[in-house]
């Protein structure tokens, strides 16, 4: 199967799921979420069997000029299957939490304005999908600004809530300001060596008398990555706009934006991080950004206690590793992971512990109708299975040892040392010793503080198996880490 069919089967399923929930007369909306994840499922599983024109060069569609714009390797065939894990739970995630979206959308206590609220995710992942097959900067800025703009309606969704109302306008802002930092760079690289095909730029650097005005046009382009993936210095929306934002959505911006931004990233600086001209102030700017994210979110995190703005800092702070391994710029060899496996594997782990925080924190906002930490109190008494399960995903988020987290953090910091980036080390050491003391702040309220409700918390069926799930493989990869080694290939 040609590999373009799985973004155009992602558009249609949207499609039909939209015009099916507008014409159907059910009251209650969970079928269209149900179906949706069911659709990316099947989606998902085609993605095994998906080929691009190397493949099968004789076939008509191999010579198409859509090749010139849409690539198919292993990197684009792991986002995509990242892409569409993140959107399915997220999808299951918001059914279960359709009794917030009906209190707050456009009837109170009535699932009649919600509907649209699980198909907007199946067009961010779609979007997500070309992104991860871009070849050139303009296609790659279209597919980013369908991702934005998806996100734009998902995070002022609660209408009738002023949380997430200010969140969205400044998402909005700030979003835009984004936006033209990125334009702007793009112009300027496209000004300075006259094409935007991302694997034509090394020759053409080759050709530079002076690469000032190309690395200016460089700096542009990645203070409006930035923005994507939750870096320094277009980080301030994040705090406001997670605790804005319906949960499902506030999930999704921390695992699906972050990737696509990623994912991006990683394609941009790929030619400029092999080019000898331009590597080393490329390096110099990734490892200040990576220190000035670790540091900034994870100072930011201790004293809150709201624990989903908590989470927002956590994934500030997950961003500052990420790019540090990326300033480590080191080519895979036979003997060690490169620098855009070891961000892959760390988004890949990412996904699975922050999504099954969500789906504990959503449960609490329903039952318990609160998202500070105190809410969490005396979780260990009421809900141990639960608790138990809850600190197993902050701990791994803390990277303690046997878990997925730590094998991401470990292989983070063994590229840092390699790349002799040492400021990078110390701070990221810095970060993560207060990454555990933050994450076990929640813990301790979990199972030694009294509980503020004696109500035991009782998760649905759906929720039940994605906690137990997401549980099971943070536990299982911190062992065993080869299935998403095997992806990564």
């Amino acid at each position: 199967m040609p590999a373009y069919y799985l973004e155009a089967l992602t558009v249609t399923l949207g499609i039909i799921l939209l015009m099916a929930e507008t014409f159907c007369s059910c009251k209650n909306k969970a079928w269209v979420g149900v179906a949706g994840a069911i659709g990316l499922t099947l989606i998902l599983g085609l993605t095994f069997f998906a080929i691009g024109p190397d493949a099968k060069p004789t076939a008509v569609w191999a010579t198409w000029p859509l090749w010139n714009f849409y690539q198919f390797d292993g990197l684009a065939k792991f986002y995509k299957l990242f892409s569409l894990t993140a959107t399915i739970l997220v999808l299951l995630l918001a059914v279960d939490y359709r009794t917030i979206l009906a209190r707050f959308t456009e009837v109170p206590d009535s699932e009649a304005g919600t509907g649209e609220f699980y198909t907007l995710p199946i067009f961010a992942c779609a979007g997500m999908m070309w992104l991860a097959s871009a070849k050139d900067l303009a296609g790659a800025f279209v597919a980013l600004e369908l991702v934005t703009v998806t996100f734009y309606i998902l995070v002022a969704y609660l209408r009738r809530n002023v949380g997430s109302l200010e969140a969205g306008v400044k998402y909005l802002i700030l979003g835009a300001l984004s936006t033209g930092f990125l334009v702007y760079g793009i112009a300027w690289v496209y000004g300075t060596i006259g094409t935007m095909q991302l694997a034509a730029i090394p020759a053409a650097i080759g050709h530079l008398q002076s690469t000032t005005p190309l690395l200016f046009g460089v700096a542009l382009v990645i203070v409006g990555l930035a923005f994507k993936i939750g870096a320094v210095p277009m980080q301030v929306w994040i705090p406001d706009v997670y605790q804005g934002a319906p949960t499902p959505t506030t999930a999704f911006l921390s695992v699906g934006s972050k990737a696509a931004g990623f994912i991006l990233t990683i394609r941009f600086l790929e030619p400029f991080l092999a080019s000898e001209a331009t590597r080393a102030p490329v390096v110099a700017l990734l490892l200040i950004m990576a220190c000035a994210t670790l540091l900034y979110g994870n100072l930011a995190a201790i004293p809150q206690t709201n624990f989903k703005r908590l989470l927002a800092y956590s994934s500030i702070a997950h961003a500052g590793f990420l790019i540090l391994a990326l300033a480590a710029a080191k080519s895979e060899t036979a003997f060690s992971q490169g620098s855009t496996k070891v961000v892959s594997f760390y988004l890949a782990t990412y996904l699975i512990m922050t999504m099954g925080v969500f789906f504990i924190l959503s449960q609490v906002r329903i039952q318990r109708d609160g998202e500070e930490i105190s809410d969490f109190n005396g979780l260990g008494k009421t809900n141990p299975t639960l608790a138990l399960a809850l600190t197993t995903l902050l701990a791994a988020l803390a990277g303690v040892p046997l878990t997925a987290g730590f094998i991401g953090k470990f292989f983070v910091f063994s590229l840092a040392v390699e790349a002799g980036l040492w400021w990078g080390v110390a701070i990221a050491f810095i970060a993560a010793a207060a990454g555990f003391y933050y994450y076990f702040g929640v813990i301790r309220a979990m199972w030694w503080k009294a509980p503020a409700q004696e109500s035991a918390i009782i998760l649905p069926c759906i929720s039940k198996l994605c906690i137990g799930g997401l549980t099971l493989a943070v536990v299982l990869i911190g062992f065993w880490p080869q299935p998403i080694w095997a992806l990564l290939k």
